[in-house]
């Protein structure tokens, strides 16, 4: 029977357990020894990303060798996602009018530039990676809502320690 993806046992502790289910221990992957080299196809912009993120991922424990090609899909993501943007910004810089934003076909006709398109399905999919890795503001929101820096004293503490 299919249903909603299960979310991750470290990320339900983080958040909390208000239904306070049974938390069934899962297998975790194996933590990486140092922080891992992109893997070679990962080059250009996608390896300046890869070099900029997977050191906080590692420092905050949620990069593991199995992540390493969602990683990878993320840092393609966002290197297609910056070079359609840069290339739309040097096709407005001689388009005042639209801003590079609209294209002529072959047959003249006023289109959507291809790589608008392009941009954002990249950034839709560099977001939803993201998004896997806590790198969003909602995603941690998600996380931060199920942590307690400050608990208030009931006056049941301390009745069961012995």
């Amino acid at each position: 029977m299919s249903g909603p993806p299960r979310t991750p046992t470290h990320l339900r502790l983080l958040r909390g357990n208000p239904g306070k289910q049974r938390i069934r221990p899962e297998p975790e992957p194996a933590r990486l020894e140092k922080i891992p080299e992109p893997p070679k196809f990962v080059t250009g912009y996608a390896g300046e990303e890869w070099r900029r993120i997977a050191e906080e991922l590692y420092h905050l424990d949620l990069l593991t060798a199995v992540d390493i090609n969602p990683l990878a899909a993320y840092c393609m993501a966002y290197a297609r996602w910056r070079t359609a943007e840069e290339a739309v910004a040097r096709i407005a810089a001689n388009d005042p009018l639209m801003s590079g934003l609209v294209v002529r076909a072959k047959n003249g006709t006023p289109m959507q530039n291809p790589l608008v398109l392009t941009a954002n399905k990249a950034a839709h999919d560099m977001v939803r990676y993201a998004a896997e890795f806590g790198l969003t503001p909602a995603a941690r929101s998600r996380i931060a809502a199920g942590i307690h820096t400050e608990s208030k004293a009931s006056k049941f503490d301390g009745l069961l320690a012995g």
